[in-house]
């Protein structure tokens, strides 16, 4: 499916419980399912499983949120909020893929590679201190999970507070520091 209207926000958290600060995502949106989510909000855990996300966005939506542990240059525990324009199909060109351990950019390329193509793409990013084997995100990633819960909150009061056509019409590549 693609650029089709559909009502549908999905807030996915990825990364590696086993990683320590890999599991930003997976944590973020723990916290975020504890409390009401608007209409056609979904909030998702897809872990390691970057596949089966790239299926579910086969279904659409018109905001994907994705929320992640992501090497920047910051200083750990820094959030972000990326918007990114996800690749088209690129005739050919067949994505490497590993079923446990997908990147963001891997995600989408295999999305692209599928015939799919999410609306409006953010990537709410925390920069980590510590991806090594075991579990526990490192404290300045731990202190940086309420800001990022709002960071996403924000998004999604912002955009329900958007005329349907207005959403679809954000400018691309803009980076916002929470």
């Amino acid at each position: 499916m693609t650029g089709a209207v559909t009502g549908r926000t999905l807030v996915a958290g990825v990364g590696n419980v086993f990683l320590r600060d890999d599991a930003f995502g997976v944590e973020v949106v723990r916290l975020l399912a504890e409390q009401p989510s608007p209409p056609g909000v979904e909030i998702r855990d897809f872990g390691i499983r970057g596949v089966h996300l790239a299926y579910d966005l086969l279904n659409g939506c018109d905001l994907f949120v994705l929320v992640d542990a992501a090497v920047r240059g910051c200083e750990p525990g820094t959030v972000t909020v990326l918007e990114v324009d996800p690749p088209g199909p690129s005739p050919g060109t067949v994505p490497l893929i590993d079923a446990h351990g997908l990147a963001p950019d891997d995600i989408f390329l295999l999305l692209a590679s599928l015939g799919g193509r999410p609306g409006r793409s953010l990537v709410v990013a925390c920069e980590p201190a510590d991806v090594s084997a075991g579990m526990g995100l490192s404290e300045p990633v731990q202190a940086a999970l309420p800001h990022a819960v709002h960071a996403v909150q924000d998004i999604l009061a912002r955009t329900a507070a958007r005329p349907a056509s207005e959403r679809l019409s954000q400018s691309r590549g803009r980076c916002m520091r929470w």
